[in-house]
Formats: structure tokens, sequence, C-alpha cells
């Protein structure tokens, strides 16, 4: 069991969605079933989103698909194969980015990226959960506007 880690200041989650295989089959489930208000990203149309704080209780939800997530983590889209394959992604936007990614490599994790700043401007921590996901400690800009 690892130790807790008090001193990581969580300030919210800052994102959550599935890592899609077949992105078109989960935007008809999540727009067309669901009614979720999705989108393409203007740059990306591979990667559907909704607009900040149009789904209560998460600031970010999107279909990111696996292809992505592996180019983001490991800089080729094919994922590892000595890796669970993470069926989605987690973020928790947190104080301290550095003090976050000190303390999880302190206690043994696995960093799959230690404190990249993103071409879309935010900065991240990536590893993988033990139940599998994509987890993410993040600082996010736009999402602390207010």
């Amino acid at each position: 069991m690892q130790p807790q880690l008090p001193d990581i200041d969580v300030l919210f989650v800052a994102g959550f969605g599935p890592i899609t295989r077949n992105t078109s089959e989960s935007v008809m489930f999540y727009q067309k079933a669901l009614g979720l208000p999705l989108k393409p990203m203007p740059d990306n149309p591979e990667y559907w989103l909704t607009d900040k704080d149009v789904l209560d209780g998460v600031k970010h939800f999107a279909l990111w698909p696996l292809e992505q997530a592996a180019l983001s983590c490991f800089g080729c889209s094919a994922w590892p194969q000595d890796l669970p394959v993470p069926q989605a992604w987690v973020e928790f936007e947190v104080q301290d980015l550095a003090s976050a990614t000190q303390k999880l490599t302190a206690a043994g994790y696995r960093l799959l990226v230690a404190q990249r700043e993103e071409p879309w401007g935010q900065s991240v921590t990536r590893l993988l959960s033990p139940e599998g996901l994509l987890a993410g400690v993040t600082v996010t800009p736009w999402l602390r506007e207010r």
C-alpha cells in the first residue's frame, strides 16, 4: 500500500473522459445517445470536448483517442505493449505541480510524463492509476480563470 501524500493540494477535477479506440462510435454514444454537448476541437477533429463549465461536476469532459494519448505520453501513436491500455483518463488540478510530481516520484509511482508543458499550454505529470486509468496532475491556466 502506498503512503498517503497529504501535501498535494488538489483543487478540482480538471478533466475526465474515456480513451477511445473508435472515436466515431464513442461520439454516437456520448453526443447522440446521451445528448452531451460535445464538439470537435477546431485544430484536432478527432478530439471531441465540451466547453468549459458546460457540465456540472467536471471542468472538461472529452473523448481522447488512444493514439493521441500515446503520442502525448510517449511521443508515438502506439501504446507500449508492456503497459495496460487505459480505458479512461482523469486529471486533477493541483496547486503546485513540481511538488506533486516530486511527492509521487518519492512514493514510488512510475511517471509516464513528468512536468511537461503541452502544446496547448497545460503543464502535466501523467501516470497509470492502480485501476489502469491514465491519471494526471496538472496546472491548466484557463480552467483557473473565473
